[in-house]
């Protein structure tokens, strides 16, 4: 069974027993996305391990959130792991997420190392898939929150929770407005609303939810990267490529950001900017459905003369 192999979103349901909603979900969430391709969705082999790792850390106690952050703390920490669920050994506790490596346990969101304690080793099955039906052809971040309150935290799971249900997405806004009430400095929060606002057309609001989690923390990748991508929405290049900027100083294995950055650098004629961005996507995401495109770009760009 070959990495490249393609998977339907109604085979994955099949082949791992989920559901729509729990891919939309976990979608959402930023855990695992499918690829999309000439309007089509698919998912490859490492997402499926990847979605076989979710499912079996969600019914082993293991809520989402935590797994999201869990997630995102890694992808900081270990920029040359792309799909942390599908390439670390995963454990659990019961109630969070564990990474081994090297015989030593790791608690990604503090980065501390663990004593042994009892975990619960996810079961590896997904190696060994029934077969399936022929697929047809088909053919791209989130920050952990710190330490907050109960009220937060109970906004937070109600706002997930009615954007799992897909049509309670002004729902889900209002309770993300209680969350930042109950705790104004949760970047999470201000990301997770910022995204539906932006989702929903209504840019000023996202830009607004996106400079609310810089200002409680100015280090936040996602949060510049969420930024300069609705400031270019909006027809501020510049000021979404100074965004952009900070998301790939902060974290350099941002590849999406990178790909938005060479975006914008073009788009304000600088070729050159646009070049080295270019080349760090595709150095860094080689195998994504739009390198084809970023390499074009990137001959385009060093054809051109700067103006």
């Amino acid at each position: 069974m070959g990495a490249t192999e393609r998977f339907r979103p109604e085979e994955v349901q099949r082949i791992l027993a989920l559901t729509g909603k729990q891919l939309d979900h976990w979608d959402r969430l930023s855990l695992i996305s499918p690829k999309k391709e000439q309007g089509s969705r698919y998912y490859d082999f490492r997402d499926l391990i990847g979605l076989r790792t979710v499912k079996q850390l969600v019914e082993q106690g293991v809520p989402p959130i935590r797994i999201r952050r869990a997630v995102a703390a890694l992808r900081q920490q270990l920029s040359h792991v792309q799909s942390p669920l599908a390439e670390l050994r995963v454990l659990s506790d019961g109630k969070d997420v564990v990474v081994e490596r090297g015989g030593a346990r790791l608690e990604p969101v503090s980065g501390q190392f663990l004593l042994n304690f009892e975990t619960r080793e996810l079961d590896e099955g997904i190696r060994t898939i029934p077969g399936r039906a022929a697929r047809a052809a088909a053919g791209p971040a989130s920050s952990p929150a710190g330490a907050s309150g109960a009220a937060e935290n109970d906004w937070m799971a109600v706002a997930l929770e009615y954007e799992a249900e897909g049509a309670a997405r002004a729902a889900a806004i209002q309770a993300y407005d209680r969350a930042v009430s109950a705790d104004p400095q949760s970047v999470e929060a201000w990301i997770n609303r910022g995204t539906l606002c932006y989702e929903d057309g209504n840019f000023a609001k996202a830009a607004e939810s996106f400079h609310r989690a810089l200002a409680s923390n100015p280090e936040s990748a996602l949060a510049h990267y969420n930024l300069g991508s609705v400031l270019e929405e909006m027809g501020e290049p510049g000021a979404a490529r100074n965004h952009l900027r900070e998301a790939v100083r902060i974290d350099p294995g941002y590849a999406d950001a990178h790909y938005n950055l060479a975006f914008v650098s073009e788009k304000l004629g600088n070729f050159g900017e646009a070049r080295e961005h270019w080349q760090a996507y595709i150095k860094l995401d080689p195998s994504s459905p739009w390198c084809d495109y970023a390499r074009r770009r990137l001959n385009f760009a060093t054809a051109t003369k700067p103006r």
